[in-house]
């Protein structure tokens, strides 16, 4: 039967609109990306201009070398970022300690010991670590940790580097166990009946067969974790404390760069003037610091992965 006028006028109709609908998707999309792009390049640029305006007032060659940070002072301000990079490496070095052995045993038994239903039901448990609020945990290594440690070391201050790191260790742990147990388990269990197959335990299996298998996601998760404890803020701002002291002791009081970021946002500094100014040039360093360890990751994840 053939078609009436009608019916082939709302056919017609309806592939415009369907061509119409698939002509805006890819443009939709598109902005999408751009918009992402924009406010990427717009943040890098803020930080360059504001951070070239500080280096017309402070001599760069004093920032990245001198021992101390005294912008506050009255006589002649400081700005040697050395003490602030400092403490970021206290927390960071002692969050690393804290992770990675825990996320790395968690991930192993995940992956070779525990049941399916074992984990379902364990690894969300686990990843809520990663949800909750930043804050919730600064009070926590503030309140909690720290009389612990007090009891073991009298001389921990109340304001150091030990309880904030093991506490930022907590907090990127799962990211460790999570993404290291995702690039055990993308491991062929053939190459696992293999060594089963020639009398290796499974711990062996385990330890000499996957773990090395999987080594450019476990590096990748390390690096990624790492970059992460580089940029927390809240729990060092609430549990290090504010003074930026350029030594090797965790007992002490620190400020990491973050926490010198969040110090000055909160009013201590009027717009325009040089201390202003320097939050932008440590928000760089810090930028820049993470930048390397992403890169890092992407670069270790694609030299070592092995491909099945």
């Amino acid at each position: 039967m053939s078609q009436s006028v009608q019916q082939m006028i709302a056919e017609s109709r309806k592939k415009k609109g369907k061509k119409f609908i698939e002509k805006m998707v890819p443009i939709l999309l598109f902005a999408a990306a751009a918009i992402s792009v924009l406010t990427t390049f717009g943040i890098v640029f803020t930080l360059i201009f504001e951070t070239v305006e500080f280096f017309t007032r402070v001599s760069i060659t004093d920032y990245l070398f001198g021992t101390q940070w005294l912008p506050f002072s009255g006589k002649e301000p400081l700005y040697g970022v050395l003490p602030l990079i400092m403490g970021t490496f206290k927390v960071t070095f002692i969050a690393i300690i804290v992770a990675v052995p825990f996320g790395l045993g968690a991930a192993i038994y995940l992956s070779e010991y525990a049941s399916e239903k074992v984990r379902r039901t364990v690894k969300p448990i686990l990843e809520v670590l990663a949800g909750v609020p930043t804050i919730v945990y600064g009070f926590f290594a503030l309140t909690f940790v720290t009389p612990i440690l007090q009891t073991i070391i009298p001389d921990l201050k109340i304001f150091n580097a030990l309880s904030p790191g093991i506490v930022v260790g907590v907090m990127i742990l799962p990211m460790i166990a999570s993404m290291s147990e995702d690039a055990m388990s993308s491991v062929p269990n053939s190459i696992r009946e293999g060594a089963l197959g020639l009398g290796a335990t499974k711990f062996e299996v385990a330890v000499k067969i996957v773990l090395p298998a999987a080594l450019s996601g476990i590096i990748a998760s390390v690096v990624l974790a790492t970059s992460r404890a580089i940029g927390e803020t809240m729990i060092v701002s609430l549990a290090g404390g504010s003074t930026p002291l350029f030594n090797f002791g965790f007992t002490d009081s620190i400020q990491t760069m973050t926490a010198y970021i969040v110090q000055v946002t909160t009013g201590d500094a009027g717009y325009g003037t040089t201390i202003y100014y320097s939050i932008y040039a440590v928000g760089f360093t810090l930028f820049i610091f993470t930048l390397v360890m992403n890169l890092l990751a992407q670069y270790i994840s694609k030299r070592f992965r092995e491909e099945y």
